[in-house]
């Protein structure tokens, strides 16, 4: 494989766009004073980036992890959040050895 320098420059162009997005957003973060909803909303985007990063994980890789999934569900309804982990992680192996 070779790559040509234009192929080059737009990989650090990405790049820098990449970067300078995350480091922008950190500048301006501070500075934004959200009230009401939006301040609701903004709250909730961690949650919302865990979900999406976990979600296609749960429903694509077999019925252990899904039933899994939804006892550390169960769990963090109640438990801290270590605990909801020791739960999670239990669930996952006890359920694979059983199930596969």
């Amino acid at each position: 494989m070779t790559l040509s320098a234009p192929t080059i420059l737009a990989i650090i162009g990405m790049a820098i766009v990449t970067y300078a997005t995350r480091i922008g957003g950190l500048f301006f973060a501070d500075k934004l004073q959200f009230k009401g909803k939006a301040k609701a909303a903004f709250d909730e985007i961690p949650a919302a980036v865990l979900v999406s990063v976990i979600a296609p994980a749960v429903l694509t890789t077999g019925p252990a992890e899904t039933i899994a999934a939804l006892i550390t569900i169960l769990a963090a309804r109640r438990l801290p959040l270590i605990a909801v982990v020791i739960v999670g992680v239990v669930a996952v192996v006890i359920l694979r050895l059983f199930m596969s």
